[in-house]
Order: C-alpha cells, then structure tokens, then sequence
C-alpha cells in the first residue's frame, strides 16, 4: 500500500505530532508498505527565526521519503505554539504531490489545523483518513471552525482516528462523528535495566526528571516550585529535558541540584528517563495524550501527571503513577514527599508502569492504523449521482454509519472534579471582585468622560507644555532612583554579612515598578523582591529578610502619606469633613507591620511538647518566618543607615510631589492649584492604589485626581482628567523607561518575571513523624 502522511506542522520545528508521524512512518515501511510524509520544513537561517518569535528550527536532515512543501508561521495556542504554513505555494505542493504520487490512502494528521489539512480535506480525490491529535474545550474557536465549514470538511474522512478519548471528544463535541481511538505509540526496548530504588538516606538522591518545552501549558514553574519545597528534606536531583539552560535561570531562586539539558536526541532522552526515579508531568491542561508518558513507562519510570484528561487516559493512578491537581505545587510537593520515603511503592510502580507500555508498542498501534487504511480503501461510494456529489463537498458523510452523527452535541465534560488548596467560591469570588473593580473603574471614567466632554479633555492635552511634561518625567525617574537608594540603606542592614551592591536595589526597583505598572494587586513587590535575592545568592533564605526590608520602606511610605495629608488637608477641606475614612485607608499598612513585629512574641518557640508534631512544625516555620521578615526592618537600629534610608525615601517623594507640581504648570493650572494641590493628587492616587484591581489603576487614578482638584482646587473636570491622564502617562513611561533596560541587563523578559511572581510561591512541606525518623537516621548516619 502506498501512504502518504499530511502534516501542517513544521519538520524542523518538531512537536508531539510530528514525532508521531516519524515513528508511525518507519514502522510503516517494516510491514512492507510505502510512506511518505508531506510536511512544511523551516531552514536554519534569520527569516525563520523572525517567523517564530526568534526561536530557531531544529538542523534536521529531508531523506527521500520527506518532501518539503514550504515554510511556517509561530501561532501561539492552546498554551503553546503551533508551526503552521499558509503560504498558497504550500498548498499547491501539497496538491501536485497528492495528484502525482500515485497514494492509495491519505492519512491527514490534525484535520482541524488550518491550512493545508483543511486544502487536502477540500481538494483529495483518494480515501481519506484523519488523526486528531488535540484536546480543547474552546467554543470560540472550534465555533469559527465550524463557521469556515469545518465539520463539512469532516464528513469528506472515511475513517476518524483519535489518540485519546480526550481527543474523541473533542471531535465528537464540535465536529461530529465517531471515532476510533487508536494512542500514540513507543518504542519498547527488549532489555530494561533500571536502578534500584533508594530511601531518602541511601547512597544516592532521588531522581526526578521533567521533559517539556518552557511554556506555561506544560506547568515548569509548578514543577520547580515543589522540587525547592522538597529539596528542604531529602537529597534529590531534578534533569530537565527540551529547556536550554538560559530558558531555566530566572524560573529558579537557587539552580542547586537541576540540570537543563537542553533538546536530546532519542537514546540520550531514554537514558535520562531510565535513570530516573519519578517523571514529573504537571501540565496546565490541553494535553489529549502526552507521549512523554509512554516514553517514561517504557523506561520503567513511574510518573506524578496533572490530572487532566489526556493524562487520566493513560495513567492508572495509584498503580503505574500518581495523578494530582493541576496547577497545585503543594499537592505536587507533598506526593513526591510522600513517594520519596515509600520505597516499595516506587518499585511496584515502576514494574507496573513497564508492563503498562506494552498497550502503547508501536506494532500493535501499526497493526490498528493499518485495519483503519483498509477500512478507508475499501470504503464504497454513495449510490447516485446526487449521494456521489453530496458527498464529494463534504454534505454527506463519506462513511454512511456516520452519516446520522449531529455536530455540536452537548457532551458531559471529562474535565475531572478539581480539588486545589483554594475552595472553588473563595477563587470565583477573589475574581469577581477583580473584574468588578476594573469594570466599575472603566465604566466610570467612560461616563465621566462622555458627560464632560471628550472635545474638552482634548483641547486640555493639546494646550499642555510638552517642555515641563519631560522635565515631570526627569523628576519622576529621579525619585526612583532615590527609592532605590533607601532600599539599598534598608538591605544593607538587614543583611549585614551580605555584599548588597547599590545596583541590586536599582535592578530590583526599576523592574518593580514596570511589574507594578502591568500587572495587577501590587505585584511588582514580590518582584523585586525576587530580583534581589537571586542576585544575592541563597534566595530561599534570604528571600523572607528582602520581603521583610519591604516592610521598611512601607514605614517610611506610611510617614510620608501623612506629611502630605497634613499638607493637603490643612490647605482645603476636600472632603467636606469625611476625610477620616480616608485617612484610615492610608495607615491600613500600619496593621501588617505591627503584626510581623508582634507574631514572634505571641507564638511559642518550637519544641513545645503540649503540641502535636503536625501543628508545632506549623508553628516553627511561622515563627522562623516572622523572624526573618522582621529582620527586614533591622535598619531602625542602625542610625547612619536609618538616616540615609528615610531621607532618600522622604526625598522620593518630594520629587514625585514636584513632578506632580510641574504637570500642573504644564497644563497651566498653577494658578489655582499649587503645591497642596500636588500633595493632595500625589496623596490619593497612592491611597487608592493600595490594591490596583487594574494594572496602572487606570480609571480610578483619574478619578482621584478629579476628587482632588475639581473638589478642592476649583479645577474643571476636564483639565482634572486631562491632569489624570498625563500623570498617569508619565509614571507609566518613567516604569517603562527604567524597568525595560533593568530587565535587559538581568537578562530576563518580562513573561519570566510574571511567570516567577505570579506562578511560584515558595511551597513548605509538613514532615510526618517516620519520615523525621528517617530523615533524622539519614542526618547520624
């Protein structure tokens, strides 16, 4: 038989599907049959990089069974990238070679991949047969497949395969149809040499191995964030497979233990999978099958997956690997907790994950995909003209028992139930809340615009003075600067055996301030605080001491909000006399701080015998904790760097506050608004920013410059936003312009810094009485 393999993804680019099509290709050509694979091919030079976001193609080698059909474009989704050609020559190499080639069956990989698959579905005289490869539950977008005549495109497929149920339903659920599931298959080798299983206290650490690429669908960060938990309490090594070393550093506070290898070949991805203990698989979600599964029990190894469809389909939890909530370090953190000191577990999981390899060899999926290209050959046309036709456009079912299958049925999700350490309601209405906020911002500021007037709010931007408006953004990055250096007073003291540079508190602060500007509920916190401790060396345990030198500055934040509400309040009676709700907003901070200073004192050192083991190493890592963060506020005892730290941090704000001033000279409301006015701006756009539902707080920062000026300044509405949005203007440009050179220099993107901040909390791990035992056993031994 003569097959030709239709793929719509790049060769050189390889994914899941075109190592599928590889291997079902050579194994093809074992049973006697002729395969070739029409597929798009990217050469190694700078268009292709341009092409893919500068990710360059793999340097592969076109044998004769290969043929190249053209180029490819990066698409971003489900997660991930898809390398698509669109190009009109490919698809008319794609025709010629289908039209000259002579194929008995062609098998069209991804049918619902624009543009080729859908072409050849289109334009094929000869059987056709499609593998669905993809798990989605997106309407919208298999909504406008459907639209662009997607599932009449279907009906022209003889026989349907899918790789998982996961697979079956998706084509079920928005194409129609029914479906064979045939999985992805692995090469099992004769002879299987494994390691013995060790306890933590062994000879050597526990092996881990992870094999991805470094997007946020196959869940590294979550992976990361548990091996740092579980590095605290036994020895272990995590090999990361298909990230490059650079891709890797800035996901990581402390590399100790992992290796990144990078892209492997086969043999060298099978020996890293034999020597490892666990595979880690902690995918996000739009996965319908995952062959790195397969691989993994065809090494013996065992695996902790995510437990989302595709995965739940391969693995039997509990027997050849271990399935845990998506996107939930902790529970990932405490099974491989758990598993570690479980010795026998792991080795009966591992003769189990070996013998469950065998439903994935490829001569018995060979021997599946085979009876389907019979199937297909055989197939026999419609009778009629009519039935013919309607058929041949894709209005008739190719195979008749298909033909009463409905399109856009109403399936049961097989999404399983979630159980993650946040309840459902809490998560729903923290999200609420956000969007709420952020609506309720947008809608204000629309309406107040629309009653004001757009025509006058512009004319307001038009007559500003571009000459003050850039010397307020040369004062607002000289204030930065000056936050950085009261930071760095405040470091130095609380890490008095530490080498703080003064250009780790810049790094940190100008890349703060961009996070703060992007990104929602004051993040950019945590993210220079990150910064810091990884440019500091031992992060895990200096990271707690940098967040608690946050603490400071937000003391001496505290002090200065008063000085401008004295300032502000004393001039004029903005808020008619309800100004003490107000106030008590902006010494809210005040709170935390007593309580990170009082917590040590209220809980009880560890060691207590009246507590159980469970709530006493609760109650140690609390009070370690506290301890370390308010060694963050150590600079107050310590006069010369105290003094250095509040008056750089008071001169921050003197800036910001004439930076505010210049702007209103720039709009020629100096007049009526003076340096109150600027107090009072600069006081309640800091107040209201205290948790931004927005990035920026865009919408109620103009509002509380209005609030201001308009209600005690006398100032129009419309030069009060005008005054909004330039101020606004300048303070996103100040982060823009200080954070994007800061990030360049760290050598990071702003994707890592998000991913890091948002993505990996530390996770701690609670250590039951006979692991301690052993633990304690290793540590005399």
């Amino acid at each position: 038989m003569r097959i030709a393999l239709v793929s719509p993804y790049s060769w050189s680019y390889p994914g899941g599907v075109t190592r599928h099509i590889e291997a079902l290709a050579v194994h093809l050509r074992a049973s006697g049959h002729t395969a070739s694979i029409i597929t798009p091919f990217d050469p190694q030079d700078s268009l292709s990089a341009r092409l893919h976001r500068g990710a360059l193609p793999q340097a592969r080698q076109l044998d004769e069974n290969v043929i190249a059909i053209g180029r490819t474009v990066g698409f971003p989704a489900n997660g991930a990238v898809s390398n698509l050609a669109i190009a009109p020559s490919a698809i008319w190499a794609v025709r010629g070679e289908l039209a000259r080639g002579g194929y008995d069956v062609v098998h069209v990989h991804e049918p619902i991949a624009p543009v080729i698959s859908w072409d050849v579905l289109s334009s094929c005289r000869q059987p056709l047969v499609g593998t669905f490869h993809c798990y989605s539950t997106n309407r919208l977008t298999n909504g406008f497949g459907n639209l662009a005549g997607a599932s009449r495109l279907m009906n022209r497929l003889a026989v349907r395969i899918a790789v998982s149920e996961a697979a079956a339903w998706t084509g079920r659920r928005f194409f129609g149809g029914e479906y064979r599931v045939i999985p992805n298959g692995v090469e099992i080798s004769e002879s299987l040499e494994r390691p013995c299983a060790v306890a933590p206290s062994g000879e050597r650490p526990l092996r881990l191995v992870f094999v991805g690429q470094a997007v946020e669908r196959k869940g590294l960060p979550f992976a990361l964030s548990a091996f740092e938990a579980l590095r605290e309490h036994v020895p272990v090594t995590l090999d990361i497979i298909g990230v490059e070393r650079g891709e890797l550093a800035h996901r990581l506070l402390d590399p100790a233990g992992v290796t990144a290898h990078g892209k492997l070949s086969d043999a060298a991805k099978e020996e890293v999978l034999r020597g490892a203990d666990l595979l880690l698989a902690p995918s996000l979600g739009g996965e319908s099958f995952g062959m790195v599964l397969t691989e993994a029990f065809a090494a013996g190894t065992p695996v902790v997956a995510s437990n989302i469809p595709g995965y739940a389909g391969v693995v039997s939890d509990g027997v050849d690997g271990v399935l845990v909530a998506p996107g939930d370090a902790a529970a990932l953190a405490t099974t491989l907790l758990d598993l570690a000191y479980d010795v026998p577990r792991r080795a009966a999981m591992s003769s189990a994950a070996a013998a469950a390899a065998a439903r994935f060899a490829w001569p018995l999926v060979t021997e599946q995909i085979l009876a389907a290209y019979d199937d297909a050959v055989a197939m026999p046309l419609p009778e009629g003209a009519v039935q013919r036709t309607q058929a041949r456009i894709g209005l008739r079912a190719a195979d008749p028992a298909q033909h009463a299958t409905l399109v856009g049925r109403r399936l049961a999700s097989i999404e399983p139930a979630r159980t993650t350490s946040r309840a459902p309601l809490q998560t729903v209405g923290r999200r609420a809340v956000i969007v709420a906020a952020a609506l309720a911002g947008m809608l204000a500021a629309f309406f107040a615009v629309r009653q004001i007037g757009p025509g006058k709010i512009v004319s307001s931007l038009v007559t500003s003075q571009p000459s003050w408006v850039i010397l307020g953004l040369a004062l607002m990055c000289a204030a930065m600067a000056a936050r950085a250096i009261a930071w760095h007073a405040i470091l130095r003291a609380a890490l008095p055996h530490s080498r703080v540079k003064r250009s780790d508190a810049m790094q940190g602060t100008f890349i703060g301030v961009l996070m703060s500007a992007t990104l929602p509920a004051r993040l950019g916190e945590p993210s220079r605080s990150l910064i810091v401790a990884r440019r500091l060396g031992r992060p895990v345990e200096t990271l707690p001491v940098v967040l608690g030198t946050i603490v400071s500055q937000t003391l001496l934040n505290l002090l200065a909000l008063a000085i401008l509400g004295t300032v502000m309040f004393s001039s004029v009676d903005i808020f008619n006399g309800h100004h003490s709700a107000l106030i008590a907003v902006a010494i809210a901070p005040a709170a935390l701080v007593a309580a990170i200073v009082i917590v040590p004192l209220l809980i009880r050192r560890p060691g207590a015998r009246s507590d159980s083991d469970r709530r006493a190493a609760l109650l140690a890592r609390v009070h370690a904790t506290a301890l370390r963060v308010r060694a963050g506020m150590r600079v107050f005892r310590e006069p010369r760097l105290a003094g250095v730290a509040v008056g750089a941090q008071l001169g921050a704000w003197a800036l910001q506050c004439a930076s505010c001033y210049v702007l209103l000279l720039a709009l020629g409301l100096s007049g009526r608004a003076g340096l109150a006015a600027a107090a009072g701006v600069l006081f309640a756009v800091n107040v209201t920013a205290v948790l931004p539902a927005a990035p920026s707080n865009i919408g109620v920062f103009q509002a509380a410059c209005v609030a201001v000026l308009s209600g005690g300044f006398h100032v129009s509405a419309a030069d009060a936003i005008a005054y909004g949005i330039i101020l606004q203007a300048v303070e996103i440009t100040t982060a823009v312009v200080m954070g994007l050179p800061a990030l360049l220099r760290e050598g990071m993107s702003w994707r890592d810094v998000r991913l890091r901040t948002m993505h990996t909390a530390p996770v701690r791990l609670v250590v039951s009485d006979s692991q301690q035992l052993v633990q304690r056993g290793a540590a005399e031994a």
